[in-house]
């Protein structure tokens, strides 16, 4: 019985939030608790929803905290100089245009925000490919790999929802993926330096020809030796030029205090964001609006965090998660379990055009977590099996996600070309992280 109300449980939240009829926050907490009334449990329900409350409250707090973060400091300039120096270095050689791509839509990325690595990234290196008439669709697929990539970082929405779902701490989660990852970012520069050269010998540039392009010669009509980002008078008046460096090094502390273990990621943040805010705004009026300005963000995806907690905590405070898992086990040859974590990292990318991150992550992952469990697989590599491309590779191609529309709208190229030209790279990049991560023994093949 429990089985069957947690399997109507998952399908119900996955109809209600595929098709568009509850939002994420809305269903994640009302279908769970609808489902425990029938199962018969009653006050015993707000135990359940604390408890999970409690388990993701460290990871929200950490989401939080990040996006304030990260937006204080862009809007202060810090990925300015980076930017410029980027454009400047390209210059007009189709080689180094499309490696530019990959590094600053990787650099920008750094904010685990897909939206706001689009926004930057495309809008500084598409005057470039237009002048000299390079293949939009190389500039969508090169900056989809970078953020899809980069995407798994601890903050990133899909490592947060997996360790959130399956209750595993951050540093436990992607610290062992950091090699792996380390090598996805290796394959798209590799990728991308490959589809330079495909330009350069479509666009009929000799290697002699393509050198002297990158050092400011001009191509077809006009001349152009490097693009410049342009700001408008309102982000003019958020840079603080001669703070570059000390919040370069900001970041760097935060980080590397984060991934040393030496405090807890929400801690990281929090007093990240305090310094940031200090350094950049001291005057009080603006700090309020710099976290004005990015707390819209900020609270949605920590509300959405807190509602996974309440269906988290209920799905197992009733033991309907456990009842799944046992009935999925069973079904699973135990000569066949070891290999469940190579199998989803496998199927993780196309994932992504099935199910969003919310459904995946909280529905269909603790499931297949908990079925591993009984078959002697630890929960933890099945999430970073899924993070191998479930919403990481898997997010700039997929229908699911807003930023996939902002990308093709901001390239100027259809839905369907993208994800023809781009989908059989982010599946490759996808498998071959799956490789390596064999390779690495993060889990058995």
């Amino acid at each position: 019985m429990l089985a069957l109300l947690g399997f109507i449980t998952i399908f119900a939240l996955l109809v209600v939030i595929l098709g568009k009829k509850m939002s994420a926050l809305v269903a994640l907490i009302a279908i769970p608790v609808l489902t425990a009334l029938l199962a018969g449990f009653g006050a015993e329900i707000g135990g359940f929803i604390t408890t999970g409350i409690k388990a993701i409250a460290p990871i929200a707090g950490m989401l939080l905290f990040a996006i304030l973060f990260f937006g204080i400091l862009t809007d202060a300039g810090m990925l300015d100089p980076i930017v410029n120096r980027i454009l400047k270095v390209v210059g007009t050689n189709p080689v180094r245009i499309t490696l530019g791509t990959a590094m600053l839509a990787a650099i920008v990325h750094l904010d685990g925000s897909g939206a706001v690595t689009f926004l930057v990234t495309v809008p500084a290196m598409l005057p470039l490919y237009i002048k000299l008439n390079m293949d939009k669709r190389i500039l969508a697929c090169i900056v989809a790999m970078a953020a899809g990539v980069a995407n798994a970082l601890p903050w990133g929405g899909p490592t947060l929802r997996a360790s959130a779902a399956l209750h595993i701490p951050i540093s436990e989660l992607y610290l062992p993926m950091v090699p792996v990852q380390i090598c996805g970012m290796l394959f798209v520069f590799g990728c991308a330096w490959m589809l330079g050269r495909r330009e350069q010998r479509r666009l009929g540039l000799t290697s002699a020809v393509a050198a002297g392009a990158g050092a400011g010669a001009g191509v077809g009509t006009g001349t152009l030796t490097h693009h410049v980002r342009e700001l408008n008078d309102e982000e003019q008046k958020l840079r603080r030029p001669g703070r570059f460096i000390p919040n370069v090094l900001l970041v760097l502390v935060v980080l590397g205090t984060m991934i040393s273990n030496v405090l807890d990621p929400v801690v990281c943040f929090m007093l990240g964001t305090v310094l940031a805010l200090l350094l950049n705004y001291p005057n009080v009026a603006e700090q309020r609006a710099r976290v004005d300005a990015h707390a819209k963000a900020a609270l949605m995806m920590a509300s959405i965090l807190f509602a996974a907690g309440a269906f988290t905590g209920i799905m197992k405070g009733t033991g309907m998660l456990a009842a799944m898992a046992k009935l999925v086990a069973a079904s699973i040859p135990v000569g066949l379990a070891t290999h469940l974590p190579f199998v989803t990292g496998l199927v993780s990318m196309p994932l992504s055009l099935l199910f969003d991150p919310d459904s995946f992550y909280f529905g269909v992952l603790p499931v297949l977590a908990e079925a591993g469990t009984a078959l002697g697989v630890p929960a933890v590599q099945m999430g970073q099996a899924a993070l191998m491309g479930q919403m990481t590779t898997g997010f700039p191609v997929s229908p699911l996600t807003p930023a996939t529309f902002l990308l093709v709208g901001l390239v100027g190229i259809d839905l369907a070309e993208h994800q023809r030209f781009t989908i059989p790279f982010l599946f490759a990049a996808s498998v071959f992280m799956t490789c390596v991560s064999v390779l690495f023994g993060l889990f058995p093949l």
